[in-house]
């Protein structure tokens, strides 16, 4: 569930960019704290099912 709320923040944050509501270093900052995030959930999602 936690993925899939970083990905839809992700979709958000890029289309608030998109129409010019973010500046380039708003975006540039919160999105790669974004991927980051998703980066770790993932790696979360897959230790997580291995372990069972």
């Amino acid at each position: 569930m936690l993925k899939k709320e970083a990905n839809e923040t992700e979709y958000w944050l890029e289309l608030l960019f998109h129409l010019e509501y973010l500046e380039a270093t708003q975006y540039n900052s919160i999105i790669s704290d974004i991927q980051e995030l998703n980066k770790i959930l993932a790696s979360i999602i897959i230790t997580s099912k291995e372990r069972k």
